[in-house]
């Protein structure tokens, strides 16, 4: 059996701690362990030569990435049904909203099961989980030009796709057929 390098030793004796600060820090632990995981993945790319001080490097890692996370979760307001007004309520309006609602997640489904993968991850990661063209474009490795183009596309083929769900005032103009968006 093969003892472990010193540099993977030292890297484990850095985790734990690491972990466990930025726990106390965060409200969310899961946050932090996935913050911790990512610096560490990056940290064990790179090698024991390019970090000088591995302990220094994981810290600072894993606080950029839990900036950049509440910074990300910053951006995207999401307000539950409890918590809105009764008139403000939308499921409130109509009887048959709740079919409504069913239909119109199940055309969803369909419209992004027919994206192409790359397309439908970077449209998720934009429109539902809000991150920047330049974060998918890091997380992905793809170009910006790329990202944004695939986001163009992806809500593109979406609208066509749900356009029967759309009321017939929504301000959809179409052009040659498909629908341009506002």
């Amino acid at each position: 059996m093969s003892r472990p390098s010193p540099f993977l030793k030292g890297w484990l004796a850095h985790y734990s701690g690491l972990i466990g600060t930025w726990a106390k820090r965060n409200s969310l632990s899961c946050d932090a362990e996935d913050a911790a995981q990512e610096s560490a993945l990056q940290f064990l790319s790179k090698g024991s030569e390019a970090v000088l001080n591995p302990k220094a490097y994981l810290m600072r890692s894993a606080r950029n990435r839990l900036i950049n996370e509440v910074k990300r979760q910053s951006r995207t307001h999401c307000v539950s049904l409890e918590e809105l007004a009764e008139e403000d309520h939308p499921l409130l309006a109509d009887p048959e909203a709740h079919l409504h609602v069913c239909d119109l997640a199940q055309a969803l489904e369909a419209a992004l099961a027919q994206l192409p993968l790359k397309k439908r991850q970077v449209f998720i990661y934009h429109r539902l989980e809000g991150y920047t063209h330049a974060e998918i474009a890091q997380k992905m490795g793809l170009a910006i030009n790329t990202v944004e183009r695939y986001v163009i596309d992806a809500t593109r083929h979406i609208r066509t796709q749900l356009h029967s769900f759309c009321p017939a005032d929504s301000g959809l103009v179409e052009k040659a057929g498909k629908p341009i968006i506002p």
